[in-house]
């Protein structure tokens, strides 16, 4: 990332240990990166098309790896995509068509490399091992793993006593990911704090195939926009890669300030004194904590849209949400009827009729800067319609 420089010296491996939560076994990691060249692995199933910055905090973790001369080995879950992680999840995964995940892994390829180095970078696809693979075999590698083994894992066993279903293709997952250490001869595997249970599998995999069981490290998992659950499309509080400027930095000063330092210290390459400086500065009232979030803002959308986007996003919220004027460059939408919650609907500022009802009741449309909250509505050429904070349209009529 941007913004200021490293706490210690960059070719130190002791920046790997910024931020994370555990790694096993515990002080192995620092040895094993001074001896020579690590395969560090890391995989993510393509179960949507937009990576976020919950997966930037595990990316940055792998540039790190590859600045000090380690090789990334990513691999694209196309397979276990079919079965989808359990991790954290009180319900099954749906099943995702072939050319959803092939789509999605498209997506994947053209996002990662804003933070990985390519040419440190192998990409693999578990598709590769797992298509090949009989009947016999599945038997043989679910033969590897006991049932006491899998209903342990809190995951399942909290869905168990609430009665809800877990499908016998869920215990699959963890042997799967597990074996992906096995194919790829990985020596360390990162994942979120949530795949614990998985990465152990993968050691103990390794080492019933005669492989020295890789090193395992465990990041935090991002909390959300919402400051309750762990950033992600399924809960609609993610900031994606692909966000534009704009959104991306309204959404970032959205942030709970009790998480704002936890996103400095997860996101960025500023110092960890440097952070906690400026924390007991907000702490003791000597700085604002909105100043530090929008340095925050800045330096992210610098980082994935450049310096003068960061900057017309700067001065975009500065104007519309800091001065409450609406923006110069209004899209146009043109109508020729209909209720509100209809061309709200049209105009995609709302999923659907209902939703769109439901934000007019919460008093979070306004017609040319006035709450209107009735379904009934006159459309004017030339009426500025907001939606929540940061949605616009100009009406047409016509």
């Amino acid at each position: 990332m941007t913004s200021a420089k490293r706490d210690g010296p960059p070719d130190s491996p002791s920046i790997l240990l910024r931020g994370i939560v555990e790694t096993l076994p515990a002080g192995e990691l620092l040895a094993r990166a001074k001896k020579g060249r690590l395969r560090v692995k890391f995989g993510a199933d393509p179960t949507a098309p937009d990576l976020h910055l919950g997966h930037l905090v595990v990316l940055r973790k792998l540039r790190q790896f590859q600045d000090l001369g380690h090789t990334v080995v990513f691999i694209i879950g196309d397979f276990t995509a079919r079965v989808g992680d359990p991790s954290g999840r009180n319900t099954t995964r749906p099943p995702l068509a072939p050319e959803t995940i092939e789509a999605n892994a498209r997506t994947y390829l053209d996002q990662i490399f804003r933070v990985l180095d390519r040419e440190r970078t192998e990409i693999v696809r578990n598709g590769d091992w797992f298509g090949k693979m009989g009947f016999a075999d599945i038997l043989k590698l679910a033969g590897e793993q006991s049932v006491a083994q899998v209903l342990h894992r809190r995951d399942f066993k909290d869905r168990i006593d609430a009665g809800d279903d877990v499908r016998l293709h869920e215990f699959l997952y963890p042997l799967m990911q597990g074996y992906d250490s096995v194919a790829v001869r990985s020596d360390a595997e990162i994942g979120g704090s949530d795949q614990k249970f998985n990465l152990l599998v993968g050691r103990d995999l390794q080492e019933k195939s005669g492989q020295v069981p890789q090193v395992i490290l465990t990041m935090p998992l991002l909390v959300g926009t919402d400051g309750k659950q762990k950033m992600s499309k399924t809960y609609g509080n993610a900031i994606a890669f692909r966000d534009p400027p704009e959104d991306m930095y309204g959404k970032i000063m959205s942030v709970p300030d009790d998480l704002l330092w936890d996103y400095w210290l997860l996101l960025t390459d500023r110092p960890e004194s440097e952070i906690s400086a400026v924390r007991a500065a907000c702490a003791s009232g000597k700085t604002n904590p909105r100043d530090a979030k929008a340095g925050l803002a800045k330096t992210l959308v610098g980082f994935f849209h450049g310096p003068a986007a960061a900057a017309d996003a700067e001065s975009h919220f500065e104007r519309v949400f800091v001065r409450k004027d609406a923006p110069e460059d209004i899209e146009e939408f043109k109508v020729s009827g209909g209720d509100l919650p209809g061309i709200l609907t049209a105009a995609k500022l709302a999923p659907s009729k209902a939703e769109a009802r439901r934000l007019i009741n919460q008093g979070a449309v306004s017609i040319n800067g006035v709450r209107h909250t009735g379904a009934a509505y006159t459309p004017k050429d030339g009426d500025t319609l907001k939606v929540g904070k940061r949605r616009f349209i100009k009406i047409r009529v016509g």
